[in-house]
C-alpha cells in the first residue's frame, strides 16, 4: 500500500483551523493559505491579532467555545475582550471558506464599535504571495488564487501592528468574510444556522450524553493543528502547550488516548495521532515522555505504555488491518525495551530513566536525566507523593520501587499487543503472552493482605508502600486478580471516604495522605486519564457498581466547568470539582474528554474493551 502518511496527509485538505497560534486563522491545505481575524477596541487601543482559548491573565481574550465539527464544515466560539462580546462562526462550503462576526449586545462602553481586521498570509515558508491591491486582498500558489471578500463598512485603519497585506471594516453588526463574492451576511446567517444544525443532530444521537460528548469532541477539533515541521495533522494537548514548546508538542499518553477519542466518529484523525506519537520514538526504540519541535524528546525515559491498548481498540472498530501492521513492529520493540530496562527479575515492573547520551538540549529534554526526577516524569505522574525521596538506583536506572501501576498497564500493554499479533499471524504472540504471565505472577506478590491492596513495594527493602493513588486500582488489569480481593479493594479502599470516595473522584491521592491538601498537579488532584484507566481495569472485573459511580461521578466532573465555562481541564481539585482554581490547570486540555468517554462506554455507545477481539 502507499505511504501510511502520505494516505493521511490527502485525507486533511481544504480550510480548517490547522494554524496552531491563532484559533481565528482558516487556513487552506495543501497551499498554507491563512484567512485570519484580528480586532482593533477603540475603547481600549488594544489589537488583537492572535486568538487562542484558555489563556490566563487580566485583559487578555477569554473564548467561550461552541459546537463545531472535526472537519472546519462548522465552528463557532464567542470572544469576549475590551468589554466587547463577538459570536464568530465559520462553515466551508463547495470549497469556499466563510465567516460570520456578529457583535453580541450594546458592548462596553460609549462610542465608536471595534474594527474588524481581515489579514491574509501563506503559511509555513509554502510557496506564494498575499497583495492587497485596489481594495482588494488576494492570496496567491502555485496550487491556488484566492480573493478574500467582506461586506462590512472599509476603514482606513493603519494603527494594527499587522505585517502583511489587511482590510479594515467596521464591526457596528454582523460581517460576512469569505472567498466567495456572492454572499453577505444576511444569507449567510441562513447558512451558518443549517449547518450548526447538522453538527448538534451528530451529538443529538448520544442521547442525554449530548452535551458530554460535544465538549469531548469540541476540545479536540480545536487542539487539532498542522504540524510543519513533519508535515503531518496531530493534535497536541493544547495549542498553548504548543507554543511553549516552540511549535508543537506529543506526549506519550496524552497524544495515543487523543487517538481514542478522534475513534468515536474520525478515523483519520485517530490514526493520525496514533502514527504521529509511534514515529517519534527514540533510537532506543521506545516512544519517549514527549517529542518536540526541532527534534527535541526525552531520551532518557518512556511514558505509561498505552500504545497497544489504543491501537488495539482502533483495529476493534475499523477492522482494517493495515494502521496495525504500520504499528505493530514500534508497538513490540516499545514493549520488549520495558521488559529489558524497567522489568525486575520477578516480573514486577519500575518506573526509570536512562543515562543521556548526546549532546542536551531544553531543559526538560535533559531534567532528571539518570535520576528520580526522570523516574517520576517517566510515571506521568511527576509530582505524585508516591515517589517523594524514594532511592533510585544509577546503576540499574530505576526507582527503588515496583510500581503497581507500571505492572498492571504492562500486563495490558502484552496482552493487547499479543491480540494485535493473533490479528497478524505473528509468533510474537506467544512471547507476549509470556510475558504478561510472568508480570501477573509479579503483581501478585505486591498484595498487602493486612491492607487489603495491592501496593507499590520497595524492590530494595521489601516493604509496602501507603501513599495511594488511583493507580493502585491498575491492579486489576490483572485476571489472576481474586473476586475476594477486588472486592475487598472496593470496600476497603475505592469507597473509603477517608481514602478516595467522595463527591468527585478518583483524587490522585489518597485524601488521608499529607500530600492531598496540596491540590497541586498529581498532589491531590482528579485526572482524566487515570480514571480512564481505573475504569477500564474496573470493567475487567465486572464491578458493575464501581464502574457506575465511577462513570457518573465523572460525567459530574467535566460538565461542571463545560456548561459554566466551555473548560475542558487538565486537573481537577478533588474536593470542589473546579478546573480554573489553579494557575497549572490548562483550560482546553483535550485528554480532559476521556471522562465523556468513560460515560460514552458506560451507556454502551462506545463498546467497552475488556472483551476480546
Amino acid at each position: 500500500m502507499d505511504n501510511p502518511e502520505t494516505v493521511l496527509r490527502g485525507a486533511f485538505r481544504g480550510f480548517n483551523t490547522w494554524y496552531n497560534n491563532n484559533v481565528l486563522s482558516h487556513v487552506l491545505l495543501p497551499e498554507g493559505i491563512a484567512l485570519s481575524l484580528g480586532f482593533k477596541f477603540y475603547n481600549t487601543g488594544m489589537v488583537l491579532r492572535e486568538s487562542l482559548i484558555g489563556r490566563f491573565g487580566e485583559g487578555v481574550e477569554q473564548i467561550q467555545p461552541g459546537p463545531r465539527s472535526y472537519d472546519g464544515a462548522y465552528t463557532e466560539l464567542t470572544l469576549r475582550c475590551a468589554k466587547q462580546e463577538l459570536l464568530i462562526q465559520s462553515t466551508v462550503a463547495e470549497n469556499n471558506q466563510y465567516i460570520l462576526v456578529s457583535p453580541v449586545g450594546p458592548g462596553g462602553g460609549a462610542g465608536r464599535p471595534p474594527a474588524l481586521l481581515i489579514s491574509a498570509a501563506i503559511l509555513w515558508n509554502k510557496p506564494g504571495y498575499v497583495r492587497l491591491e485596489g481594495g482588494r486582498l488576494l492570496a496567491c500558489t502555485p496550487g491556488r488564487d484566492l480573493e478574500v471578500f467582506c461586506d462590512g463598512k472599509p476603514e482606513r485603519q493603519m494603527n494594527t501592528g499587522l505585517t502583511n497585506p489587511y482590510l479594515a471594516v467596521e464591526l457596528s453588526g454582523p460581517v460576512a468574510v469569505s472567498t466567495d463574492s456572492r454572499i453577505g451576511a444576511a444569507e449567510l446567517r441562513g447558512l451558518m444556522a443549517r449547518q450548526k444544525q447538522k453538527v448538534l443532530e451528530d451529538c443529538a444521537k448520544y442521547g442525554d450524553l449530548a452535551e458530554a460528548y460535544n465538549a469531548m469532541r469540541t476540545c479536540l477539533a480545536w487542539d487539532t493543528i498542522y504540524e510543519p515541521e513533519k508535515e503531518q495533522v496531530c493534535s497536541p494537548v493544547s495549542r498553548l502547550w504548543s507554543i511553549g514548546w516552540g511549535g508543537y508538542v506529543l506526549f506519550d499518553w496524552d497524544t495515543y488516548f487523543s487517538a481514542l477519542i478522534a475513534s468515536a466518529e474520525n478515523k483519520e484523525l485517530a490514526y493520525a495521532n496514533a502514527i504521529a506519537i509511534t514515529r517519534e520514538k527514540t533510537e532506543a526504540g521506545f516512544i519517549p515522555n514527549f517529542g518536540a519541535a526541532d527534534d527535541y524528546k526525552s531520551r532518557d525515559r518512556s511514558q505509561p505504555p498505552v500504545g497497544s491498548l489504543v491501537v488495539r481498540e482502533l483495529y476493534r472498530k475499523y477492522r482494517e488491518t493495515w494502521l496495525v501492521e504500520c504499528l505493530f513492529d514500534d508497538l513490540l520493540i516499545w514493549n520488549r525495551w520495558f521488559a529489558e530496562h524497567r522489568r525486575l527479575p520477578n516480573g514486577q515492573l519500575c518506573w526509570g530513566s536512562d543515562p543521556f547520551v548526546g549532546k542536551l538540549g531544553r531543559h526538560w529534554e535533559s531534567a532528571g536525566v539518570n535520576d528520580l526526577e526522570g523516574a517520576a516524569l517517566e510515571s506521568g505522574l511527576d509530582n505524585s507523593p508516591m515517589y517523594d525521596d524514594m532511592p533510585f538506583n544509577k546503576t540499574t536506572h530505576v526507582m527503588e520501587l515496583a510500581d503497581v501501576g507500571l505492572t498492571g498497564l504492562y500486563i495490558l500493554d502484552c496482552e493487547c499487543l499479543a491480540d494485535l499479533a493473533a490479528v497478524l499471524g505473528r509468533a510474537e504472540e506467544a512471547e507476549l503472552r509470556e510475558r504478561a504471565e510472568k508480570s501477573k505472577q509479579g503483581l501478585e506478590e505486591m498484595w498487602d493482605e493486612g491492607f487489603g491492596l495491592y501496593c507499590n513495594k520497595r524492590s530494595d527493602t521489601g516493604e509496602f508502600s501507603h501513599r495511594l493513588s488511583a493507580t493502585n486500582f491498575y491492579a486489576l488489569f490483572s485476571d489472576k486478580v481474586s473476586g475476594g480481593r477486588a472486592e475487598r479493594m472496593m470496600k476497603e479502599h475505592f469507597y473509603n471516604p477517608e481514602e478516595f470516595y467522595g463527591a468527585y473522584i478518583i483524587p490522585m491521592t489518597a485524601r488521608n495522605d499529607p500530600a492531598y491538601k496540596d491540590q497541586n498537579y498529581w498532589r491531590g488532584r482528579i485526572w482524566a486519564p487515570t480514571n480512564f484507566l481505573a475504569y477500564l481495569a474496573l470493567r475487567r472485573h465486572a464491578l458493575k457498581g464501581p464502574c457506575g459511580d465511577l462513570a457518573g461521578k465523572s460525567l459530574d466532573l467535566i460538565m461542571k466547568e463545560w456548561l459554566e465555562k466551555g473548560h475542558v481541564h487538565e486537573t481537577f481539585n478533588g474536593d470542589t470539582g473546579e478546573g480554573c482554581d489553579v494557575r497549572n490547570s490548562d483550560k482546553f486540555y483535550h485528554w480532559g474528554g476521556l471522562l465523556s468517554y468513560i460515560a460514552l462506554i458506560e451507556r454502551g455507545f462506545i463498546e467497552g474493551p475488556e472483551r476480546p477481539l
